[in-house]
């Protein structure tokens, strides 16, 4: 399970450094929004150095530019080759850009001798209108590479040609709210991790972990981090408490005996709970 998964510009060394010590359980080299467009090339070229001097890449991501920008491929040619876990796919417009970029992936593992499907996708589901209003076709075809889905509240915002999407309390505005709800409902319908957006004010740590308290409640499985001081708060709230784990424990043990439903503690759990239960013991 995949709590944290932390942002850092593929061509700051010095952010680099600081980040890999962070504790984030995927580090995601940037080479889209974090890297000016002069400085793709440099980018790419910092991020396979910088994977090269690393022997465990299981928690390393790349995240690539969307393929509207016309630097897709050339991103994915420096970094199918360096190997990392996965890559972040951003501004999707629907399912073919998905397919496309699938085709771009078999035909670089295959140049490269890499296993079919060994490079993961994150997809970035609600960054464009178009894909808004298509969630429904990325839920009906098969994606096998997608491990994981996440969203996004400014760039939706950007392309709408709107203002702030969060209210000045901090909660989202109504099109956010269900863009984060329809990214929820995807990531489950296609059996994939779901990652809550970035929380922007980075020094707001007690803000920051009610925010992740509350996502997880919803059935987020982790967030996107933008700076290593959130990590260890992110961490923490999307790990299962010694109570959580204690009373999971109790009610998959109640239903040893093969009952549909028992009593703990006065209350009553059926089936839906002991699935919760043990996709809590499993994360746990």
């Amino acid at each position: 399970m995949m709590r944290s998964m932390l942002f850092v510009p593929a061509d700051s060394e010095k952010k680099l450094a600081k980040a890999a010590a962070a504790g984030a359980d995927a580090l995601v080299l940037d080479l889209e929004d974090a890297v000016l467009p002069e400085r793709k090339m440099q980018a790419r070229g910092m991020m396979r150095e910088y994977l090269s001097g690393i022997d465990d890449h299981t928690r390393l991501w790349v995240r690539v530019n969307d393929l509207a920008s016309g630097e897709t491929l050339k991103d994915l040619a420096q970094v199918v080759p360096a190997g990392p876990a996965g890559i972040l796919l951003p501004k999707i417009r629907g399912p073919e850009d998905l397919s496309v970029v699938g085709h771009y992936l078999d035909a670089l593992e295959a140049a490269h001798g890499l296993p079919l499907n060994s490079m993961r996708i994150t997809a970035i589901v609600t960054e464009t209108p178009m894909a808004m209003l298509r969630m429904g076709e990325l839920a009906q075809q098969a994606h096998p590479r997608i491990s994981h889905v996440a969203w996004g509240g400014e760039d939706l915002s950007s392309a709408l040609g709107a203002g702030d999407p969060r209210l000045p309390d901090g909660r989202w505005r109504s099109m956010y709210e269900h863009a984060r709800n329809q990214c929820l409902l995807l990531g489950h319908a296609l059996g994939a991790e779901v990652l809550d957006t970035v929380y922007v004010n980075f020094k707001d740590a007690e803000g920051l972990r009610n925010a992740c308290l509350q996502s997880r409640y919803d059935g987020f499985t982790g967030r996107i981090a933008i700076h290593p001081d959130q990590v260890p708060v992110i961490n923490a709230a999307f790990t299962p408490s010694e109570a959580e784990r204690e009373l999971a424990q109790r009610i998959v043990a109640a239903f040893v005996d093969g009952a549909g439903a028992v009593s703990l503690d006065g209350k009553m759990y059926d089936i839906p709970h002991l699935k919760a239960a043990r996709r809590l013991l499993a994360a746990a």
